[in-house]
């Protein structure tokens, strides 16, 4: 065959094949199959808002043959035009079931986050089948909480019931949340909820919880049998259940079969085709191991393939996806830069419908797809007010870019540096110290908030986007890594971040493990360079290499040296900047146990002055000479 032969030809030849065989084989049927068929092909499930939602659910008008199988948990139950579902031990009122995404939206049905009826909630499920969606968090509620017990939480957490009944909350699990707050542990009562909604850091707290549980929370559902179901419906059939057996059967107009749906033919011609169909899949196969195809015809190069499974195994392929044609139309063929980096370009283009968006294109390069897979199955997994949000991918060959919502002020290092932004108006101090904050509460939700802890590797004030309001979203998670929530210290193959911003134990595993408090680091250093107006590796010395920024930082506290002398500040605004100086220098400690967690951060920023002790000098004294003697793994 000659090395021009059209790919889409061969394409078209198979799927004509396999199209003519799958409509085509023999069956033999029954009246009662024939009925099945038309009730599971014609009878979705219907009920209030809730319609047109077929295999693997059923119930009500929804006969149980047409459904997963009562045992797997997809009976769903009408009442008053409203749909619950039986998960596990708990019903739950169902708000959405998206079949393409194949996702459920559910929530317990109680008046308000004081409701006695409020209980745990718990998958209690097949694992397999039933998971919470990635941007799905817990929480954990406390009632009735001593007065000693509750003296260590701070106002931003607590709320109030009509009955004088005290509450408060923490991001997390119940056993990680103990372990931090064990005074909560006096509280009369304590529930964990998982939630989706991000809770409003500045507004009412009973109104936040109320609105967070009333949104509900995802659930991604697995359709049993999925590999069977998908050409059963190619071939006209209707997915269903054997009762008896409990197995996957395929409900066909003519009768039922194991797997698909067939018309009459002969068995000569049936194993003509199948021999023509093997032979030009041999030929496709043969001709896509060649150099000169396999980047010009076939559907994808062996690492593209790679990527796809992942983003299927991890779910990210419920994000818009778009081609490559359809991003140079978006940023009008790339016409206005934002800005570059390791990374690539980042230009701004606009969605067909005019929302703007920022587009990132990855430069083509042996890490490109790590790159790429750690920000698609990280920030695919998120949903908070201080994380940015994914719009949409493109892959496509080695074309790759990322869609995300565009920030209007850029990233924070512009309005701390100013070095060739002489024009950007100054930041208050009160708008650092609401960032400062901001940016904490988007890590305490990485690192508590989802399902699966995600570790950033690179907070720096490049990475902190701005929108309109000023509001901060951590953003860039290519340098991210999943780990376990349980995990506390992860093994890592080589050092990542930036240098000035990663941690002692990213470049020397003798100063302890990597972990969350590795971000904590970074997030520390930031704060010091928002107080100091400038980048921590510009110290003021001519020996720029010996001076570790903290200890500059350090010194001028313990002298009560303004860091920046050039400025006149108000006594308010010298507090902020204490405040931010001491924060950061606890987050900056070398070892990585002196550190704070985040959460612990939070309350620092947002509590009493008085409670703010001043901590330890550093004891790292020349980070350039670390990175460069000590990488040992």
């Amino acid at each position: 065959m000659d090395d021009n032969i059209d790919k889409r030809l061969v394409l078209k030849t198979i799927a004509t094949m396999f199209l003519f065989i799958l409509t085509n084989l023999p069956q033999s049927h029954s009246q009662e199959e024939d009925t099945k068929y038309t009730n599971c092909s014609r009878l979705p499930y219907n009920c209030g808002y809730m319609s047109n939602i077929f295999y693997p659910f059923w119930g009500h008008n929804r006969p149980q043959y047409c459904g997963g199988g009562d045992q797997l948990g997809f009976k769903l139950e009408c009442q008053n035009d409203s749909t619950t579902i039986l998960n596990g031990l708990q019903n739950f009122q169902v708000l959405h079931i998206d079949t393409t995404a194949y996702t459920i939206t559910m929530k317990q049905r109680v008046d308000d986050v004081c409701s006695r009826q409020l209980n745990d909630t718990y998958l209690d499920l097949d694992p397999t089948l039933f998971a919470y969606h990635g941007t799905v968090y817990n929480i954990t509620i406390f009632y009735n909480c001593s007065s000693s017990s509750d003296s260590s939480a701070v106002d931003r957490y607590n709320f109030t019931c009509g009955n004088n009944e005290n509450g408060t909350y923490r991001v997390g699990d119940k056993d990680d949340v103990l372990k931090e707050f064990p005074e909560l542990q006096n509280c009369k009562r304590y529930i964990q909820v998982p939630i989706e909604v991000p809770l409003d850091p500045y507004g009412d707290r009973f109104d936040a919880l109320n609105k967070a549980l009333d949104g509900g929370f995802e659930v991604n559902y697995t359709v049993p049998h999925d590999h069977e179901c998908i050409p059963c419906l190619d071939s006209k059939g209707a997915c269903g259940v054997n009762l008896t057996s409990h197995q996957f059967t395929c409900y066909c107009q003519h009768g039922s079969d194991a797997i698909h749906c067939y018309g009459g033919v002969s068995n000569s011609i049936i194993g003509g085709v199948i021999a023509g169909l093997l032979i030009c899949i041999t030929i496709f196969y043969f001709r896509c191991k060649s150099s000169t195809w396999n980047e010009k015809f076939c559907l994808t190069t062996k690492s593209n393939q790679d990527i796809e499974a992942f983003l299927k195994n991890h779910g990210a392929l419920t994000l818009k996806r778009y081609k490559f044609s359809n991003v140079k139309k978006m940023t009008n063929s790339f016409k206005h830069k934002l800005g570059q980096g390791g990374f690539g370009s980042v230009y701004k283009g606009h969605l067909f419908s005019g929302c703007p968006v920022a587009v990132k294109i990855l430069r083509s390069s042996k890490g490109n797809n790590e790159d790429f897979i750690n920000e698609v199955a990280s920030i695919s997994k998120t949903s908070h007010v201080n994380v940015v949000t994914l719009l949409g991918f493109c892959l496509e060959g080695r074309k790759k870019a990322l869609i995300y919502e565009f920030m209007s002020n850029g990233s924070l290092e512009k309005f701390i540096y100013k070095e060739g932004h002489e024009t950007v108006a100054s930041l208050s101090w009160e708008n650092l110290y609401q960032i400062a904050i901001g940016i904490a509460r988007g890590l305490e939700y990485l690192h508590r908030g989802c399902n699966t802890r995600i570790l950033h590797f690179d907070i720096k004030p490049h990475n902190i986007l701005l929108d309109e309001n000023f509001c901060p979203k951590i953003s860039d998670f290519g340098l991210a890594k999943l780990c376990p929530m349980r995990e506390s210290i992860i093994s890592m193959s080589e050092a990542r971040g930036t240098i000035g911003y990663g941690a002692p134990e990213m470049w020397n595993r003798h100063f302890g493990g990597v972990s969350h408090k590795s971000d904590v680091y970074s997030y520390g250093m930031m704060l010091l360079e928002m107080v100091g107006g400038r980048k921590n590796i510009h110290a003021e010395t001519s020996h720029t290499s010996e001076l570790y920024f903290p200890h500059w930082v350090y010194n001028r506290l313990e002298q009560g040296s303004d860091l920046r002398p050039d400025e006149v500040i108000t006594t308010e605004e010298n507090e902020i900047t204490k405040r931010l100086t001491v924060v950061g220098l606890w987050c900056t400690q070398t070892f990585p146990n002196d550190r704070p967690t985040i959460s612990r951060v939070i309350d620092m920023l947002e509590g009493s002055m008085n409670s703010l002790e001043i901590p330890p000098k550093p004891m790292l004294s020349s980070p350039t000479r670390l990175v460069s003697e000590s990488f040992t793994y």
